[in-house]
C-alpha cells in the first residue's frame, strides 16, 4: 500500500515500515497477540485508541486507498457473504465511505456496473416483504 520512512516516526530508531492492507471479513478472524503484545482487540477505524508513533495515519491511508477503490472495482466482495441483500452491500459502502448513501441511487449505480448478480432467492426479516439476495458474480471478484 504505502511505504513510511520519515526519520522521526519512531524516538528509538529509524524506522521503514512497508505497510500492506488486506480486505478479510471479520467472521473469518480471531485476534492473536504478537511476539511484542499482550492482547489484541477490534476497533472500528473511526474509534480508534491512542496508537503508537503514525500507526493512525498508516490506518488512514489504508481507509483513504480503500475509499479510492471501492466503486471502481469489486474489492467490497471480500467483505461480504457468498449472499447478501442489497441493503447489506449498501451498509457496507456507507461504513467504508463513512456517510449516508441514497437508497435508490445506490441501488441504480451498482446494479449498473453489472458486478452483483441476482441468487433469485429471498431473505425474510422481520414482517417486510422479502429481499431479494444477491452475490458477486464470480470474474468480478478478481478486479
Amino acid at each position: 500500500m504505502h511505504t513510511f520512512g520519515h526519520p522521526g516516526r519512531d524516538p528509538r530508531t529509524r524506522v521503514v515500515t512497508v505497510a500492506y492492507y488486506a480486505l478479510v471479513a471479520a467472521e473469518n478472524l480471531a485476534p492473536v497477540p504478537g511476539s511484542d503484545a499482550s492482547s489484541t482487540d477490534w476497533w472500528s477505524v473511526y474509534q480508534l485508541p491512542d496508537l503508537a508513533f503514525d500507526h493512525d495515519l498508516i490506518l488512514l491511508r489504508a481507509l483513504v486507498r480503500l475509499r479510492e477503490r471501492i466503486w471502481d472495482s469489486a474489492v467490497a466482495s471480500q467483505l461480504m457473504p457468498e449472499k447478501f441483500t442489497l441493503t447489506d452491500l449498501q451498509s457496507t459502502y456507507e461504513v467504508i465511505l463513512d456517510r449516508s448513501l441514497d437508497k435508490r441511487n445506490f441501488r441504480k449505480k451498482i446494479l449498473s456496473r453489472e458486478v452483483i448478480e441476482d441468487t433469485g432467492e429471498t431473505w425474510m426479516e422481520g414482517r417486510h416483504r422479502p429481499a431479494r439476495l444477491y452475490r458477486f458474480r464470480s470474474e468480478s471478484c478478481h478486479t
